[in-house]
């Protein structure tokens, strides 16, 4: 199972890398544009991606995840900045995967959500949910570039496994 996760993270991070090749092409009035999404714009969606991954990283550390404080936070701005973030994140989930033990997968995690209520769920369930959230959220990002007439990108699971 360990190794399932470790190759959805670096999927992940390539998934990731070409949505913002292709969100680096935006202007900056394009970038934070109120498209109608749930999140709004591609800046917000991005944005929201990234606050979420801190939010679960530091619950299933313990580390926590200081100034988080709401799901559609702005935590950066600008595209650039926060592409750089996007990709340490990125290296800090797969990292955390590469140390996990295997039985620590089964473990339950306790946790409390940003409206302070008290959950628990196992680890594995946790990380699965992560990877979904970030498959989720990136297809509306991937949507909203293409509504922007970016280009179109194939970043599929398969499309992965297959790239050479």
């Amino acid at each position: 199972m360990k190794d399932h996760f470790v190759r959805l993270a670096a999927y992940n991070r390539w998934a990731n890398g070409i949505v913002y090749d292709i969100a680096a092409g935006l202007t900056a009035e394009e970038f934070g544009r109120d498209l109608g999404a749930f999140f709004k714009s591609v800046k917000g969606t991005l944005n929201h991606l990234l606050v979420v991954d801190r939010v679960w990283l530091g619950r299933l550390t313990g580390e926590g995840a200081p100034g988080i404080t709401g799901l559609d936070q702005i935590l950066f701005e600008e595209f650039e900045p926060l592409r750089a973030a996007r990709a340490a994140e990125d290296e800090r989930i797969a990292a955390y995967v590469e140390a996990l033990d295997p039985v620590a997968l089964g473990e339950t995690v306790t946790y409390r959500s940003l409206m302070g209520g008290s959950f628990q769920d196992r680890r594995v369930d946790i990380l699965t949910h992560v990877f979904n959230h970030q498959a989720h959220h990136r297809g509306q990002a991937h949507a909203l570039l293409t509504r922007l007439g970016r280009p179109s990108a194939e970043i599929d699971f398969l499309f992965f496994l297959r790239r050479g």
